[in-house]
């Protein structure tokens, strides 16, 4: 099983092959003119919008970055900010969490009158929360009525079977296979709210295995998904090899090819252009070493009266102050708060071109 991090993390700083879509991955709007207001305030950068993140970097370093995943965003929102390009104007606002982070961000757009960044963001959001079940492991959910599944927009029904018994209790309970192209479902006979929905991007394995009730099928769900092993009893032999080929059969399609489900429609005209886009062969890549160290550029986007955990610090009286401040995160000192906020002016050979992101090489 492949790992999709991409809608689950904020990342910052990118390495080259991070920004590449991965496979299943699509572009479904991109604009060019848009300003990282809070983290790189008066640098005109790209925003792009998949169908699982929001990526954004600067048209001028472009190993300035951001990666954040649909799944990370507590709320979309629009908020009146001063802008180094703009002015005041109106912009997105996002909170989002990652690894019990929460990070804020917002996004000018630098095109007079253009409110894209607003409507295909939280479009592709609100897409994005109402197709989980093309993504997650669902237990117990409103997936059958009627021993009729409730299809979801791109699922074909490939095959019903039934006789399936679930091995989850002692005695086992007597239910019905649905095999679709996006994922698989039991649900029991006697009660069909009982059921699992399991698409095939949350499986690791699928294998026959002996138990105590003879040879059964097993599939182990992701780690992410519960780390749930399902046994499932099916008879005759020969029906039980044939239904687990086929679903190792799916389950390695949608491993590489997998389906998320997000569709949305954008009827608008082409994005607006100043200059030739940035193709993936103009980019420079840079050395990769440090990626897992985040940049000291990230402080700026904590959200404010919270740490990294959510929680104030405590206070500490700063002898370098004369003052009470709240306690810093470690690793970090005053002079790199103070790097954040430029001091000197830009022409000055020996300022920080782009301040907030602290000299730090990705």
């Amino acid at each position: 099983m492949i790992e999709i991090w991409e809608d689950k993390e904020v990342r910052f700083d990118l390495p080259l092959s991070h920004m590449r879509l991965r496979s299943g991955e699509k572009v479904i709007d991109r604009l060019d003119f848009v300003e990282d207001t809070k983290g790189n305030g008066g640098d005109k950068g790209r925003l792009v919008i998949t169908n699982l993140r929001l990526i954004w970097h600067s048209l001028t370093i472009t190993r300035i970055s951001l990666s954040i995943g649909l799944n990370c965003i507590i709320s979309a929102t629009t908020k009146i900010v001063n802008s180094k390009l703009r002015g005041t104007t109106e912009a997105l606002h996002l909170l989002t969490k990652s690894n019990n982070a929460r990070f804020e961000f917002i996004f000018t757009n630098l095109v007079l009158g253009n409110t894209r960044h607003f409507t295909s963001v939280m479009g592709v959001h609100k897409a994005y929360q109402s197709s989980r079940l093309y993504r997650e492991l669902k237990l117990r959910g409103a997936v059958v009525r009627g021993r009729q599944l409730n299809i979801l927009p791109l699922e074909q029904i490939y095959s019903t079977i039934e006789g399936i018994w679930n091995l989850s209790s002692d005695q086992g309970n007597l239910g019905t296979f649905i095999i679709t192209n996006i994922r698989l479902i039991w649900f029991a006979d006697m009660n069909e709210n009982f059921n699992i929905s399991l698409p095939y991007i949350q499986m690791v394995s699928v294998k026959i295995r002996e138990s105590k009730f003879g040879p059964a099928l097993v599939v182990e769900s992701s780690v992410s998904s519960g780390g749930y092993v399902l046994g499932f009893r099916i008879d005759p032999q020969q029906k039980l090899h044939t239904v687990a080929k086929e679903l190792s059969s799916l389950h390695h399609i949608h491993t590489h090819r997998p389906e998320f489900g997000i569709e949305y429609s954008l009827n608008v005209p082409d994005p607006i252009s100043e200059e030739a886009p940035i193709v993936p062969g103009e980019i420079e890549e840079f050395d990769g070493g440090a990626t897992d160290d985040l940049s000291l550029a990230l402080v700026s986007y904590y959200t404010e009266g919270g740490n990294a955990a959510g929680q104030d610090q405590p206070p500490v009286y700063c002898a370098q102050l004369g003052l009470a401040i709240e306690s810093l995160r470690d690793g970090y000192t005053l002079s790199h708060l103070w790097q954040v906020i430029p001091s000197t002016p830009a022409s000055t050979p020996a300022a920080n071109p782009n301040p907030t992101t602290a000299d730090t090489t990705v």
